[in-house]
């Protein structure tokens, strides 16, 4: 066995696995660690990929060359288009997913992976060299008393360090279930210097769908039903833009139940054995992923809350009960959730629990993820702060590129606000840091006109190639789908019709006015209650054009010409918006600036700016208690 890499990837959840296998790619030789090789990528939480802004990451990751796309399309059990009544900037893909499959897809894939070497076994340090006040990792050690060296590692250790699980008063240390923590890796960091705190998160009970009663629950279907009619099967409702990647597994529906005033009651009085009440549990908890304790306090005025039962897999009985994480005492979950009429004979699988685990200070990090602190060691997913599947895959496909980079001599890749979720989601952590669990939203980019789910391939798919990660047929790909889509939109511009009787009367039904004479289809499609598929049956030329677009992206393609067509004059607003932004990022600040000596800067932005170190005056600007007024004494030491 080599005992030399170019990257060690610590763990192998959705941020390894990302890390690894972009590192590979990149050619460089990498080991992937991980305490379980049958349990790659677990869905600990909930078994869906995507959702609002996290279907654009997914998108994202998936056009810079990255994998969790096309396993998530491989393993997809329903697909859903989230936030349809609103405009395209906040649509956002999402799909339930086969645990197992995705599992089982995620070894196979980093089994095929040339460069990829997995080894199992739990880290339990790293190889440190010193040189003077520097530390530089070189390697890491293993609990069966193997040292690996390298020239980067990359620290992915999700919910497993000093990991410690609640099951009501019953504590149990663990990075989940079954599945012990890693201790060891925090103190000896804490120790050169990395700020260290702990953040809890949970998850529900899982459940045996046989004890639901079906005709006292609402069927949620998803947008691809009428997708799968026996061998006939359409791949617009996906993730990837590979048109070879194929989805395969049918639909099946999610169920929707609602709690009650008794089952609030249970809860209520027993809220003195919750760890998150009782003072059991004293770290950080996601605001915006309560459990249903929380909730029933938070909002003690509602007398129910949505609860979500979502199929684990395409032929499991385990379900999922989405919106009722606890830490309660089993029989307390157990007693709550029989008052729901769908669930008054529930079987558990396993119950609900809460988890504490140790994260680092994403301020300590640069852009790039690399540890300010630490040569060579690049941190990325929970460990940073976030929460969620997908945010953890993003941060993990930037660690294993810029690492595989570093590895070789190169520069790091950093995305800008203006060019991807992932940009936002990096910069507000290096820049703001946390006081709680990252999750990421439409509503933290100020460009999300220009994020949109349907053009991530535009925006990253020519930096994915042009470093090697995205390969030669998705680059063709992305250039043929938006040559197909500018001819399209050059045809809707110069292309007239004339206003039949059949026309005038369907604009009429529409509520939208008729035409006083022939019109630029263009022009029609920028009525908000008009669009290429309500259009088509009355302009016969439009169907005709529309059929002569490629067969197997036909709607993707239409999609992305309707909303450009419909939104030109915001996009180019929002990117003038953007460039000026950028100006900002291109003046950089020198590494060796003393904030302190500024007596000019408030007493606030001195302290921020030093213990944030921004890079450019852009990033310094958006760091909170950095004032504009500072902003202005930066830009004018610097052009002396």
């Amino acid at each position: 066995m080599l005992f030399e890499y170019d990257v060690i990837v610590v763990g192998a959840g959705h941020a390894g696995c990302e890390a690894a296998v972009a590192s590979a790619r990149l050619g460089c030789s990498t080991l992937l660690i991980t305490a379980d090789m049958n349990r790659v990528a677990q869905m600990s939480c909930n078994p869906a990929v995507g959702g609002i802004a996290k279907g654009q990451i997914v998108r994202e990751i998936d056009a810079l060359g990255g994998m969790m796309g096309i396993i998530a399309d491989r393993t997809a059990i329903q697909f859903r288009m989230l936030n349809r009544s609103k405009g395209p900037a906040v649509w956002s893909p999402r799909v339930q997913s086969d645990r197992t499959r995705f599992i089982d897809e995620w070894r196979k894939t980093l089994d095929e992976t040339e460069n990829l070497y997995l080894f199992q076994d739990m880290v339990i340090g790293l190889l440190i060299e010193n040189d003077g006040d520097d530390n530089k990792v070189c390697g890491v050690e293993t609990a069966l008393g193997i040292n690996f060296k390298a020239k980067k590692v990359i620290l992915t250790a999700g919910t497993f360090l000093n990991g410690l699980m609640h099951f009501g008063p019953t504590q149990i240390e663990g990075g989940r279930i079954s599945e012990a923590s890693s201790r060891g890796l925090s103190d000896q960091l804490r120790g050169m210097g990395l700020n260290v705190g702990r953040m809890k998160t949970g998850t529900p009970a899982r459940i045996d769908g046989s004890s639901i009663d079906y005709d006292l629950a609402t069927v949620q279907s998803g947008d691809d039903q009428r997708l799968f009619d026996g061998s006939v099967k359409r791949d617009f409702h996906k993730f990837s833009y590979l048109p070879s990647v194929k989805r395969t597994l049918p639909p099946r529906d999610c169920y929707i139940v609602h709690t009650s005033p008794e089952v609030h009651k249970i809860l209520n009085d027993n809220l003195a054995d919750s760890p998150l009440y009782n003072g059991q549990i004293k770290s950080i908890g996601p605001r915006y992923c309560p459990s249903i304790e929380t909730k029933i306090v938070t909002f003690a005025d509602k007398e129910s809350h949505q609860l979500f039962l979502e199929p684990e897999g395409e032929t499991t009985h385990e379900f999922y009960i989405n919106g009722f994480s606890s830490s309660l005492p089993w029989q307390v979950q157990m007693e709550a959730l029989s008052r729901i009429p769908a669930l008054c004979n529930v079987q558990f699988y396993r119950p609900g629990y809460a988890i504490e685990y140790d994260f680092f200070d994403p301020t300590q990090l640069r852009h790039s993820l690399e540890s300010k602190i630490v040569r060579n060691l690049y941190l990325a997913g929970q460990v940073n702060g976030t929460t969620g599947y997908e945010e953890a895959a993003a941060q993990g496909l930037m660690a294993g590129i810029n690492a595989a980079r570093s590895a070789k001599g190169l520069d790091p890749v950093i995305l800008g606000r203006d060019q991807a979720y992932i940009g936002v989601l990096i910069d507000d952590l290096v820049t703001k840091g946390v006081d709680e669990p990252y999750r990421m939203f439409t509503s933290r980019a100020e460009f999300r006109i220009l994020l949109r789910q349907d053009d991530a391939d535009l925006r990253l798919t020519p930096i994915g190639y042009e470093i090697g990660l995205a390969d030669e047929y998705r680059y063709a790909a992305m250039k043929s789908k938006y040559a197909e889509r500018d001819s399209l939109v050059e045809w809707c511009e110069a292309t007239s019709t004339r206003p039949s009787e059949e026309l005038q009367q369907f604009l009429d039904n529409c509520a939208t006015g008729r035409l006083p004479g022939r019109v630029k289809i263009a022009d029609l499609l920028r009525r908000p209650q008009l669009n290429f598929e309500n259009l088509m049956p009355f302009i016969p030329h439009l169907a005709q054009r529309c059929a002569e677009v490629e067969q197997s992206r036909r709607e993707e393609i239409i999609e992305s010409a309707e909303i450009l067509i419909k939104y030109q004059g915001y996009i180019d607003r929002e990117r003038e918006s953007a460039d000026r932004m950028s100006r900002l990022e291109k003046v950089k600040i020198p590494e060796t600036m003393n904030f302190d000596e500024i007596l000019a800067i408030s007493t606030e932005g001195r302290q921020k700016l030093s213990r944030i170190r921004p890079s450019t005056i852009g990033q310094a600007s958006r760091i909170p208690g950095v004032s504009p007024a500072d902003i202005n004494v930066l830009l004018v030491l610097l052009r002396n």
